[in-house]
Formats: structure tokens, sequence, C-alpha cells
């Protein structure tokens, strides 16, 4: 790797850092660098997935303010997204590498879609609901549950599909929503990431560690940035970027 990618790498990790901290799809920003620069798929993917842990860990610190009361809420859906990134990250291992090109673009869609009928939905939700759970009940947990599986296996939209569930399940701001789903991705990664080294100890996947590095210095800063711009956000025009991002996720991961 010379000067000059190494200098994309890290200005792609700034980037996907923010994006992931404020809405999620940082991945396809540094996904599609790794692999412009030559890296393989798989490679690729398991080097960006262990560089932009710092970057999920530097995003949770910047929203730590939003985090405050939701303990509870965050170690029984953290539960979901640790078994779901977890079991993500085995099928990724052991998946054909070109499954994901047919999968994620459909789930992304459904996301966007959630994204912008939430508030009526959410509303039609709560009415219909007998008693209130602040924790989105037995289907959120699966919701979570699932998102944790995409994570693991790729994780680009992860943060939008995270969102898009929180918001309608749960009658919060969506500041504070955001910082539970900074908590969950976090989660997610950090155990796919752990699989990946252990994977990487025994022979059975390669990893770029200077990649890795480069992303997770750049990451980390993305990261605090991200927490600073997206707390100033209105909800509305969050929302929208929720939207913008994933509707340039598809077209990416299609193209």
């Amino acid at each position: 790797m010379n000067i000059l990618d190494a200098a994309a790498v890290f200005a792609a990790g700034v980037a996907a850092g923010g994006i992931n901290t404020i809405v999620g799809s940082g991945s396809l920003i540094t996904f599609p660098t790794l692999v412009a620069l030559g890296y393989p798929p798989v490679v690729a993917n398991v080097s960006n997935n262990l560089g932009l842990v710092p970057g999920n860990a530097s995003g949770v610190y910047g929203y730590r303010r939003e985090l405050k009361g939701q303990r509870e809420r965050l170690l029984r859906l953290g539960a979901a997204s640790l078994v779901g990134g977890l079991t993500g990250a085995l099928l990724l291992l052991t998946l054909p590498a070109e499954a994901f090109k047919i999968i994620v673009p459909g789930l992304i869609g459904i996301a966007v879609v959630l994204v912008i009928v939430q508030p009526r939905m959410q509303k039609w939700v709560l009415a219909r609901r007998e008693q209130h759970s602040p924790h989105g009940g037995a289907w959120l947990w699966l919701g979570v549950l699932g998102a944790g599986m995409y994570g693991g296996y790729f994780g680009a939209a992860q943060g939008v599909i995270l969102i898009a569930m929180l918001a309608i399940a749960l009658d919060d701001d969506l500041q504070s929503l955001n910082a539970v789903k900074n908590v969950l991705a976090t989660v997610v990664n950090t155990v796919a990431a752990l699989l990946f080294v252990l994977m990487w100890a025994i022979g059975r996947t390669d990893v770029s560690w200077a990649a890795a590095l480069l992303i997770a210095v750049g990451s980390s800063l993305g990261g605090l940035l991200g927490a600073t711009l997206g707390r100033r956000i209105p909800p509305t025009v969050l929302r929208g970027v929720i939207v913008a991002v994933g509707v340039l996720a598809i077209v990416n991961l299609l193209a």
C-alpha cells in the first residue's frame, strides 16, 4: 500500500465513522474503497469490520448523554445484537461471497420504506398497543436479532435498519434512539470482529491489518465528529438523511 492508497483508506475511514454515528452505512464508503484498491471482497469485508469497531465505540461515547436512563433497554436489545452478530459473522465465513449482492439491496430497501412511513406507523402501533413496552416487545427483539445477523454478515446500512425499527417500536425521540442504534451496532461489529480475529489466528480467513488500522484511526475521529454534528440535526432532517443514505446504498450495491 503506497502513501496515496493509505490516505484514501484513512479518509474513507473518517467519512465512514461519521456516517455510521449519524445514520449508518459507512461501510458503503470503506468497503468499495478497499475493493477498488485490489483487496478481495471477503478480505475487504473482514478488514473493514475490524477497522470500524473503534469508530463505533467513539460514536457511542459521543452520544453518551442520550444513553442515560436506557440501561435496561440496552441490555435486552444488546443480547439480541450479540447473538445476531455472531450468527451473521459465521454466515459470512461459510456462505458464498456473492450472496450479499442479492440479499442486501432488498433489506436496505425495506429499511428505507420503514423510515419513510415511521411516523404514521408508530402512531398506529402505539394506538393499538394495550400496554406500552419501553423495550419494544418481542417483535423488536427479534428484529434486532435479524439486523444483527445482517450486520455481522456485511454491515452496510445496518444502522438504517436499526433506526427504522427502533423509531417504529419505541416512543422516544430520534436522538435517543440514534444513541441506542450506535450501541447495538457496536455490539454486532465487536462480536463479529472477535470471531474474525479468531479465524485469522487459526488460518481460516485473511486480514489486511494495515487497512484495518487506517480505518480504525480514521473512523475513531469520524465517530466523534459525527456525534457532534448528528446531535444538532432536527429529526425531520435526520430522517431525510437516513432515507438518502439508504437509497445510495442500494444504488451502490446494484451497480
